[in-house]
């Protein structure tokens, strides 16, 4: 193995599965991810979840984490305030195939939600910090990870040399290009070679309070979302498009692929900054 230097370009916490994300200055490392990270999530009437993938307007919530609350805002509707220390009566609710405790977080936030997206008898649930999900053990092996609405990995690094190869690749299809919100990272590296993080082992980040250690285990295979815009919530197909011709993997049975799952080694409780160097470790 060699060592690459990089450094954080950005962070990203995505507080309700589907919601848009929220850049972020720093961010507290948590068993989970990144704190608030898909703490939330919409449900129907029976605990199943809803994403973008059927669901192209949630990507115009707007949320906005303040000290006290979590404030959702999108067109047309007046702003939602969800307190940080206060959840209603307790649930369930399922993400793929796990059925994970969490919290309801009340009939004005499930109207809300069920107002703007027009379906009946949504709600808007917690999760239950007390629960252990444990991450997918075929990728992670002996460590035990764990998340919380996040598809099955706490987090997802990509490297922003990534997303330029793209955009220049969707240029020479004469299609627009695109932002890195529409991959939904909590990680952005800059100072690789695009797609280098597909080779990366380790990543080690000093931080004032002793270092961070995250181990990548797998390949990110997209699914429809990044043909979402972010701007009107409608699908296109450029992105997938392009992503065909060159970003099938093998590893992963031809599945198109765009950053790394990624998971914690060490570093519980630390904070991370834009901005602080990086060591990836890379495997040959």
């Amino acid at each position: 193995m060699s060592d690459l230097p990089c450094r954080i370009a950005s962070l990203h916490v995505h507080p309700v599965k589907s919601f848009a994300g929220v850049a972020v200055r720093e961010a507290l490392l948590i068993e989970t991810g990144l704190e608030f990270d898909r703490a939330w999530m919409v449900v129907d009437d029976r605990g199943e979840m809803l994403t973008q993938r059927e669901h192209g307007r949630m990507a115009l919530v707007q949320p906005r984490l303040r000290a006290d609350d979590l404030v959702l805002r999108a067109p047309g509707m007046l702003a939602l305030h969800l307190r940080l220390d206060a959840v209603e009566e307790a649930t369930t609710a399922r993400v793929w195939n796990d059925t994970v405790k969490a919290y309801d977080m009340g009939a004005l936030a499930g109207q809300w939600v069920s107002d703007f997206l027009g379906l009946p008898k949504l709600r808007i649930v917690r999760f239950d910090p007390e629960h252990k999900r444990p991450a997918d053990r075929q990728w992670t092996g002996d460590v035990d990870a764990e998340c919380a609405f996040a598809d099955a990995f706490p987090f997802l690094v990509v490297g922003a040399a990534s997303l330029a190869d793209l955009n220049e690749r969707l240029a020479a299809r004469g299609a627009a290009a695109v932002g890195i919100e529409r991959f939904r990272p909590n990680i952005v590296l800059e100072g690789l070679a695009a797609f280098e993080e597909d080779h990366i082992d380790e990543l080690t980040i000093d931080t004032e309070e002793g270092p961070v250690r995250l181990r990548l285990v797998k390949p990110c295979v997209r699914c429809t979302v990044p043909d979402v815009d972010p701007a009107t919530g409608e699908r296109g197909t450029a992105v997938g498009d392009t992503l065909a011709g060159f970003r099938a993997d093998a590893r992963m049975g031809g599945g198109l692929t765009f950053g790394m799952n990624a998971i914690p080694l060490e570093g519980i409780e630390r904070v991370l900054r834009v901005g602080q160097e990086v060591r990836a470790s890379v495997r040959f």
